[in-house]
This record gives C-alpha cells, sequence and structure tokens, in this order.
C-alpha cells in the first residue's frame, strides 16, 4: 500500500447519474465520506472499518493502524448516533439552561461538561430562554436525537413537557430548584429559604426601608417574595418591588435605582443578580450618595467580581459548580445502573456579607 493512498475515483454510471443529478423530484448527493470510502482506501471490508471504530479490541493493531490512517486522510466522522441506536447508548447528554450570559449557569455547566467527559460522554446545549417559552419544542427536538440523558434548569415544565419526559424513560436531573416530586432527580436549592434568610438578615442589620429589584423570571420572582413576605411578618412594610427584564444587567440596575431615587429613597436594596447590584453601586457612587451610609445593597449569586468591587459587595452565595458536578454525578451512576442514594439535593446557600451592607 502507498505512504499516501488516494481515494478511487467513482465510475459514473447512469444510476449514479440519475440519483445525483439536479433534475426536478432529483436530491443532489451530498458528496459526504462513508464508511465504505474508508474500507476502500484501506483495502478492508466496511464490517472492518466497524470494528476498529466500535469495538478495535477486535481487530489486530496492525489493522487498526491501516483503517485508523485511512479515516484520517478521508476525513471520515463516524456515524455515533447510528451506532449508539443500536447499543441503545449515544454518549450524549443533553442540558438546557435559560441564557449563558448568567456566569451562574454557565459555571454550573462548565462543572456538568468536565464531569461527563471524564466517563466520555459529550454535551448538547440548548437555550430554552425567558420565559421558557421555547423549551417544550426544544426539548421535542432533543429527544427526538436520543441523548442518554437529560439536564435541565428549573422545575417547572409544561403537562405536555412532562409527560415526554417521563416517556423518555431516561436519567433526567432538574436544577436550580428543589422538588419534593422530581421527574426523576433534582440538584438545587431551595429560592424561598434565600427569599427568607435575606429578609430576616436585613431586618437584622435595622433596615426598614426596603427595595427589591427583581428580574421577571421565576426562581427570582419567588426569592422577591420571600423577602416582602418574611420582612411583613416582621413589621417592615415599606417594601419597594421594581421588575426587570430576564437576565438582568448592570445598566438595568443602574436604571432602576435612577427611578427609585426619584422618590427620595434611602435603605436597602436588594438585587436578583450580582450584575444588577453592581449597577447599583455605580449609579450611587456616580450621584455622590454613600454606599451603605445612603444605599445598601445585596446581590445573588457571589460572582467573581463581587469581592473585587469598590466597596465589596454582599450577595447570596450559591455554589455552581457543585450543582453542575453533583447533577453529573446522579445523571453518571444512573446511567451505571448504580443506585442514587438522594434523588433531591439541597446544595443550600450562604449570605456573604461585604462592605456593601
Amino acid at each position: 500500500m502507498s505512504d499516501t493512498p488516494t481515494l478511487p475515483p467513482r465510475k459514473a454510471t447512469k444510476a449514479a447519474t440519475a440519483k445525483t443529478g439536479t433534475g426536478r423530484g432529483v436530491r443532489p448527493s451530498s458528496g459526504r465520506v462513508t464508511l465504505e470510502d474508508v474500507a476502500k482506501l484501506a483495502g478492508v471490508s466496511a464490517m472492518t472499518v466497524s470494528r476498529v471504530i466500535n469495538r478495535p479490541e477486535s481487530v489486530t493493531p496492525e489493522i487498526q493502524t491501516i483503517v485508523r490512517k485511512a479515516i484520517a486522510e478521508t476525513g471520515y466522522v463516524p456515524n455515533l448516533l447510528a451506532g449508539g441506536l443500536a447499543s441503545s447508548r449515544t454518549k450524549l447528554v443533553a442540558a438546557v439552561v435559560p441564557t449563558l450570559t448568567h456566569v451562574l449557569f454557565s459555571g454550573a455547566i462548565q462543572a456538568l461538561t468536565d464531569r461527563l467527559a471524564m466517563d466520555g460522554y459529550q454535551m448538547l446545549l440548548g437555550l430554552s430562554g425567558y420565559p421558557a417559552e421555547r423549551e417544550d419544542n426544544l426539548l421535542h427536538a432533543i429527544l427526538s436525537r436520543c441523548p442518554d440523558a437529560l439536564y435541565l434548569t428549573g422545575t417547572t415544565h409544561s403537562p405536555e413537557t412532562r409527560r415526554q419526559l417521563r416517556a423518555a424513560r431516561i436519567p433526567i436531573v432538574e436544577t436550580w430548584d428543589l422538588s419534593h416530586k422530581p421527574i426523576d432527580m433534582a440538584v438545587g436549592f431551595s429560592h424561598q429559604a434565600v427569599g427568607r434568610g435575606v429578609g430576616e438578615y436585613l431586618h437584622a442589620k435595622g433596615y426598614r426601608r426596603v427595595a427589591v429589584f427583581s428580574a421577571e423570571d421565576e426562581r427570582a420572582t419567588i426569592r422577591r417574595d420571600g423577602i416582602v413576605a418574611t420582612l411583613a411578618s416582621l413589621g417592615v412594610t415599606d417594601v419597594t418591588c421594581i421588575t426587570t427584564p430576564a437576565p438582568s444587567s448592570l445598566a438595568m440596575g443602574r436604571d432602576a435605582l435612577s427611578r427609585l431615587l426619584a422618590d427620595g429613597f434611602r435603605g436597602a436594596i436588594h438585587c436578583s443578580s450580582d450584575s444588577m447590584a453592581h449597577g447599583v453601586v455605580l449609579e450611587a457612587q456616580a450621584r455622590g450618595l454613600s454606599v451603605p451610609g445612603d444605599i445598601a445593597v445585596i446581590g445573588f449569586g457571589d460572582l467573581d467580581f463581587a469581592a473585587y468591587m469598590s466597596p465589596p459587595l454582599s450577595t447570596v452565595r450559591i455554589d455552581r459548580f457543585a450543582i453542575g458536578r453533583l447533577a453529573a454525578e446522579a445523571l453518571l451512576n444512573r446511567l451505571a445502573d448504580k443506585p442514587v442514594e438522594q434523588k433531591v439535593v439541597d446544595v443550600g446557600f450562604e449570605i456573604v456579607e461585604r462592605a456593601t451592607t
């Protein structure tokens, strides 16, 4: 065999011409390199090429070398989905998140991807948006591609989607929230508990005039309502709520504070993200206000920049990397038919006090 083998030219036949013609009703050839092309170049059977790809231990090292060289020279990409269907495994785990502009979600996805890769699984990512109006169609498309497992954000799904998810009969982990009755498994924390914790914290610090800047997604809304209810139970009713589109941003924080200051507000503000809280601090400083003397601020997420702001930002810390890692472990255990000791895992949260409160 030559050191630089080339793909033998195909003979043009009437059948081939009819198949690849461009006339009406005739589909043109894609020109994609096939397993048979690799077999011809390597001088082996198509079955041998398939074995090298799927069961290399059944083929001699010499044959493996020849076939892999042919694969490299032709640029052939094996159809792993077709092979996976035969073995009921595709080695794909699909993940659905609202957005990647929020570091909380992207951090969890990175941890998920890294852990799955250690066991040979690749991740397929889908974005559902805010609100998750695209989730139904997105999950239908994903499930039609037969992933081995699913990572979902949140625990609220339409009845139709829940039926499809249960019918899929694959490992599923719902994240960033808790449910006593998950579809399969859940890894997250209680947003009600976060709201209650922030309300109690602000009351204990002596703040009696409070504002909540909340993005209009379900989880942020639950935290907002928890803060308002907790403060009311403690006798604090002077609470102003401003809702912003999701995902929130630094600019939204600056704009929301501008609107609030028009009424002469002085007090504590909770923001549903650290990015929004950063905007509040910048707007307060631009107006010559003292933080936390005039305006106290507490965010959510404990993103990487929070501790390095001036002044450093008080916030609610969520271990986003633990969510991704624990979700991956749960899925991998189910895929390996290992018992899952906890179907619902609460990663908890921590209120981190810094200079803004």
